[in-house]
């Protein structure tokens, strides 16, 4: 279980938008897997846990704190990238590439984001994405293709705006 503390750390930090409120998330679903853990009939432990996750956060929602600015995440969200050491000029780069993901994964729909995260940051299968959040493989595959889409029109929106000089 511990070995997927990290995993569970970064979804509920893109779940909760709140570093702080991904902790306390993470805190209740640790104490919630523990407890439960002995009854449970576990195949998969990191799809187990973010799963509680998931549903942790969505009990938290009425009594989340107002969410923290997108730029105010740290940057150890999203860990690092490349193991070997850049360039200031790469650094740069990487630093806005990170920033403007960060920004268009936040601007897109709960639902969209939670699959994008699952999928691409987290490396779960369909399978177990369907397993964390509830919903048929269909839906996860439909819902992740409409995402990767909407993130991708975000993406070129952004980058014809920046060429352009537009906010």
């Amino acid at each position: 279980m511990l070995t997927h503390l990290d995993a569970a750390y970064r979804f509920a930090g893109w779940l909760c938008r709140s570093a702080a409120d991904a902790e306390d998330v993470v805190h209740d679903a640790v104490i919630r897997a523990y407890k439960a853990y002995d009854s449970a009939r576990v195949s998969d432990p990191k799809s187990w846990l973010l799963a509680i996750v998931r549903n942790c956060q969505l009990n938290a929602i009425g009594r989340r704190r107002p969410e923290v600015a997108l730029d105010e995440v740290s940057e150890e969200t999203l860990g690092e990238l490349s193991a070997q050491p850049l360039t200031p000029e790469e650094e740069h780069v990487q630093a806005d590439g990170n920033r403007i993901f960060q920004t268009l994964l936040g601007a897109l729909p709960d639902a969209h984001r939670e699959i994008l995260v699952l999928r691409e940051l987290e490396e779960l299968s369909y399978g177990e994405i369907a397993e964390v959040t509830g919903i048929p493989m269909g839906t996860v595959m439909s819902r992740l293709a409409r995402a990767r889409s909407a993130l991708k029109d975000l993406w070129v929106r952004q980058e014809l705006g920046a060429s352009h000089g537009l906010p």
